[in-house]
């Protein structure tokens, strides 16, 4: 069973930067694909960015491509969101997941494992 804690989370203008962390415990994480996910109030909890086990590989949503980072570091079982140019659209709550593969995965349901979410807010 791996547990995933997420954090950064918080209040900032448009136009400026946070970094989410998200730390794993329980279960091999530098073997499983890790996700970024965010959910606005009425609206479905939609992929932001995914990486492999090694970080060789990455995936983006179209809306972040350009201002959003993800990396890990599996010395310290730890994944990461950098989050620049921040935009009000960007306000969500940001969830982390781990996939049951190796790979970055996009979909939802290759996700069993989440966090319990960091609130990020834009103001304009």
């Amino acid at each position: 069973q791996v547990q995933l804690v997420e954090s950064g989370g918080g209040l900032v203008q448009a136009g400026g930067s946070l970094r989410l962390s998200c730390a794993a415990s329980g279960g091999t994480f530098s073997s499983r694909g890790m996700g970024w996910f965010r959910q606005a109030p009425g609206k479905e909890r939609d992929i932001v960015a995914a990486i492999n086990w090694s970080g060789s590989s990455t995936y983006y949503a179209i809306s972040v491509e350009g201002r959003f980072t993800i990396s890990r570091d599996n010395a310290k079982n730890t994944v990461y969101l950098q989050m620049n140019s921040l935009k009000p659209e960007d306000t969500a709550v940001y969830y982390c997941a781990a996939a049951l593969f190796s790979s970055s995965r996009s979909q939802r349901t290759d996700y069993p494992y989440w966090g319990q979410g960091t609130q990020v807010t834009v103001s304009s």
